[in-house]
C-alpha cells in the first residue's frame, strides 16, 4: 500500500522535472549568449557555469543576458542572486564577485580590461550575494563608456574563492576603476572556478565605430530545448531504465494534473 508521502512525491514529480529542465535551458541559454556576444573567447577562454546569476538594478528589476541599459539605469550597485544549476552544486564558502568592461564586440583585450567592481570574500546567503564581511577592493562604479565608442559589454562574474586565495599586491587594498588583465588576476590570486555570470550593454550616443553584428539566442534552437516541451515522460523513462510499457504509463501520469495524480494514487490503493 502506498503512503501519502509517496503519492505527494508522485504528484510533484512533473513539476520537479519541469523545473530541472527549465534550469538546464537557462544554463544553455547563458552559455549561448556568452558565445554569441563573443565574450567567449574574447574575455573568457571558456564558460561552463555551475549556477545562474541574476542582477537586479534599482528601478529596472532583473535583467536578461545582454540587455541594453543606460548609464543611469546601471549607476547603482545591483542586487545579485545565485541559483545552483542542479542539486550537486554547493554554494557554501567564499567567493569573489567582479564587474568587468569587456568593451565592444571584436575589441582587442590583450592589454586588459577595466574593473568596475571587485569584492573578495563575499558569501551566498539565502540565494543572494552578501558582502557583509567582504573586502571591497573596488566599490561598484557604474559604466561610463566613451561617447560614440559603441555598446560596451559589462560582465558580472562570480568566482569560487578558495582558502589559498591571495589578492595580488596591486589589488589588495581599496582602489578605483582601473585596468587589469583578468586572466593574470585569476592565476596570480589563485581564484577557483567560475561559478556564474551575466552581462549587459551600455552605450553613450551613436557609435562612430564599426561594431560586428552578433546573432540572437533563440531558446527553441538550443540542444536542451527538446527536453523542455512537456516531454517529462521521456526523461522519466531514461533515468529509470523503464520499458516501453512503463514509458507509456509515465506519459499518462505526466499529463495528469496534481489532483488527477492524487486520485490515480487513491485508485491504486483501493485496488490493492
Amino acid at each position: 500500500m502506498f503512503s501519502l508521502t509517496v503519492l505527494v512525491s508522485i504528484a510533484l514529480l512533473p513539476f520537479t522535472l519541469a523545473q530541472s529542465n527549465d534550469t538546464a535551458l537557462q544554463v544553455a541559454a547563458i552559455e549561448a549568449h556568452f558565445t554569441q556576444s563573443q565574450i567567449v573567447p574574447q574575455l573568457l577562454a571558456s564558460f561552463e557555469p555551475s549556477a545562474l546569476l541574476t542582477a537586479n538594478f534599482p528601478g529596472v528589476g532583473d535583467i536578461t543576458p545582454g540587455q541594453a541599459l543606460t548609464e543611469g539605469q546601471s549607476a547603482s550597485q545591483p542586487t545579485v542572486t545565485i541559483a545552483a544549476a542542479n542539486s550537486s552544486v554547493n554554494l557554501d564558502g567564499n567567493y569573489t564577485i567582479m564587474m568587468v568592461d569587456a568593451d565592444i564586440v571584436g575589441s582587442d583585450l590583450s592589454k586588459g580590461e577595466n574593473h568596475h567592481w571587485l569584492l573578495n570574500g563575499v558569501q551566498i546567503t539565502s540565494g543572494q550575494v552578501s558582502n557583509t564581511s567582504a573586502a571591497a577592493i573596488v566599490s561598484y562604479a557604474g559604466p561610463g563608456p566613451a561617447a560614440g565608442s559603441g555598446p560596451h559589454r559589462y560582465v558580472i562574474i562570480l568566482y569560487s574563492q578558495p582558502d589559498s586565495f591571495q589578492a595580488p599586491a596591486d589589488l589588495a587594498e581599496p582602489t578605483g576603476v582601473g585596468l587589469f588583465v583578468l586572466d593574470e588576476y585569476i592565476k596570480d590570486s589563485g581564484l577557483g572556478p567560475l561559478v556564474a555570470a551575466t552581462y549587459f550593454t551600455v552605450e553613450d550616443g551613436t557609435a562612430t565605430v564599426s561594431v560586428p553584428a552578433t546573432s540572437s539566442v533563440i531558446s527553441s534552437t538550443l540542444a536542451i530545448a527538446s527536453t523542455t516541451s512537456g516531454k517529462v515522460a521521456a526523461a522519466t523513462a531514461t533515468t529509470s531504465g523503464a520499458s516501453p510499457t512503463k514509458s507509456n504509463s509515465a506519459i499518462s501520469l505526466a499529463s495528469l494534473s496534481p489532483l488527477g495524480v492524487l486520485f490515480a494514487g487513491l485508485a491504486v490503493i483501493i485496488a490493492a
